[in-house]
């Protein structure tokens, strides 16, 4: 497994491409209100990508029809977004990704709709709670077993389980590189496997279920769900690691 040493430089064209990332996700929050149709909302994030000179990089890979992930309410990952109009107590996760000049950016929310349970809130804190916690625990020659040991604990923590057989990867002139990173210990040693190293730049998204990590794809191929049938949530950011510790690109 060979996972990319990004230079200086490389790093700054990763941080660009992501800082439109959040920028669109920004304005999809601002504008997630009850009325609001899945397919104007991606078509709003289109239009912001390309207007800051990049291009949505989900549209089309792996034949995906559209710029934005729309992940609603059991949705977990990989929603289609269709003209269905956001409705007062959903939640919806957003998943954008970016191509500027050659190199690619990814992030993730997810956000409720007006007023949401108790539990909705606390499924969407633990996503990014999750998240930011791990971002902080990574420095160099950690390994990333552990990072995801970190992560599948966290989850736990908070009385929720981690999606299965998906997971957070390396990214830079492709939308997808080495390594995986899985939000949960694959295997049982997390001393084992490749160290995070000065350089790398890779995507950690926390994917969570309530009670079942077995993830169910639906009949359009796409929108995955639990097998719990429940709610989940959703969030991702990109990193460096710069100085030995995590630096967030996918900011605006």
């Amino acid at each position: 497994m060979a996972i990319a040493l990004r230079k200086t430089e490389e790093i700054d064209k990763l941080r660009a491409a992501n800082k439109i990332v959040g920028g669109a996700l920004e304005l999809l929050q601002a504008n997630t209100k009850v009325g609001a149709s899945l397919k104007d909302l991606d078509a709003m994030a289109e239009d912001y990508i390309r207007s800051a000179g990049a291009k949505p990089s989900f549209k089309g890979l792996y034949g995906f029809p559209n710029a934005v992930c729309c992940s609603l309410n059991e949705v977990i990952i990989h929603g289609i977004p269709t003209d269905y109009k956001l409705q007062e107590g959903d939640v919806i996760g957003f998943d954008i990704g970016t191509e500027l000049n050659g190199y690619f950016g990814d992030a993730a929310i997810s956000t409720g709709v007006g007023e949401i349970s108790a539990l909705d809130e606390a499924l969407i804190a633990c996503a990014k709670d999750t998240l930011y916690h791990a971002i902080s625990e990574i420095k160099e020659g950690m390994r990333f077993k552990e990072l995801s040991l970190t992560m599948e604990e966290f989850i736990k923590s908070r009385g929720f389980v981690p999606l299965h057989n998906f997971c957070g990867h390396g990214i830079g002139k492709k939308p997808h590189e080495e390594p995986e990173i899985p939000n949960y210990l694959d295997g049982k040693n997390p001393k084992a496997g490749p160290k995070i190293k000065n350089g790398m730049v890779f995507c950690l998204e926390p994917m969570i279920c309530q009670k079942d990590s077995k993830p169910i794809i639906l009949e359009n191929k796409w929108d995955v769900v639990s097998a719990d049938g429940l709610r989940g949530s959703h969030y991702e950011h990109t990193v460096a690691v710069i100085n030995g510790k995590a630096e967030i690109l996918s900011l605006a």
